[in-house]
């Protein structure tokens, strides 16, 4: 599982982020990406980073409180690292 912490707002090449994200996403079991910013009610992906890395990510979640990253815990407990189907549940 790799697991990105980032606000999403890369400044660089979209097409060399999309293609380091993409490449993550089929080396990794699951690729998790963790925003503080989606905690904020109202946000939206809008920024180029993010619009260009969602399409390989197996899970979006706030990523801004030590709690935040209590859920992550769970969901990796839960068998969420493993491949296969997944339909992300609480704490999402």
């Amino acid at each position: 599982m790799v697991v990105i912490l980032s606000d999403g707002w890369d400044r660089g090449d979209p097409e060399l982020l999309e293609g380091e994200v993409a490449r993550l996403a089929r080396c990794a079991h699951r690729l998790v990406w963790l925003n503080p910013l989606k905690a904020s009610e109202g946000y939206e992906p809008l920024v180029r980073g993010m619009k260009t890395a969602l399409p390989h990510v197996d899970l979006f979640c706030a990523g801004n409180t030590i709690d935040s990253l209590a859920r992550l815990a769970s969901l990796m407990e839960s068998g969420f690292a493993r491949r296969g189907p997944w339909t992300a549940g609480a704490g999402a």
